[in-house]
């Protein structure tokens, strides 16, 4: 990022004229600095310098965040997945944070567990809002993630219970929880992707 702001920085002030002495002046930093930012060297740049190079150069520096990959998660979500796993037969092999096969997608399984001929992408939510995007979420990392199988675990919670009756979810996790959960325990394919309530 600092690559291609510094770089855009650059290209304007070549095509308006000024050199980096003059950009320097106006910003009350030396040329040294003003050729660092250009070339993305000055690694702990503050944001408002940015924006001061940018605004002598007559530009706006804009900062927006974009999903780029999953978040680190919280012993909450160790916990519920630990869960989930000590209802699961011992038949299932088990690997954790699988990444995508599409190179430089960022995206990554939870879980997946191998065995009587399916794999199965397993994504835990412990604090889920919105289950309309997880349900877009999860249904596009199966479609991209190489697995046959999708389980969704939450939290077996009041709030929880209550997201899943206001939300029809049977479309994309048609097996119902109990059912998966048993065929899982007996080592069997559950047959279909399943959302599945685990207790505490």
């Amino acid at each position: 990022m600092l690559l291609d702001i510094g770089r855009e920085l650059r290209n304007t002030r070549v095509q308006r004229g000024l050199s980096q002495a003059v950009v320097a002046r106006a910003v009350r930093i030396s040329p040294p600095q003003v050729s660092l930012i250009e070339r993305g060297r000055y690694d702990r740049v503050k944001v408002i310098r940015l924006m001061e190079v940018a605004s002598v150069l007559g530009l706006d520096l804009s900062l927006r965040f974009f999903p780029g990959g999953e978040p680190i998660r919280d012993a909450a979500h160790a916990r519920l997945l630990e869960r989930f796993r000590s209802l699961v037969g011992p038949q299932w092999t088990w690997a954790a944070e699988v990444p995508l096969l599409i190179p430089s997608d960022k995206r990554a399984w939870d879980r997946v567990l191998g065995g009587a001929g399916v794999r199965i992408g397993v994504e835990a939510e412990t604090r889920a809002t919105d289950l309309q995007e997880v349900q877009r979420r999860t249904a596009l990392k199966k479609r991209d993630g190489g697995v046959d199988r999708l389980v969704l675990v939450l939290p077996d919670t009041d709030w929880c219970r209550r997201l899943v009756r206001l939300n029809d979810m049977t479309a994309t996790y048609p097996v119902p929880g109990n059912v998966a959960l048993a065929a899982l325990a007996a080592g069997r394919d559950p047959g279909g992707d399943a959302l599945i309530l685990i207790g505490r």
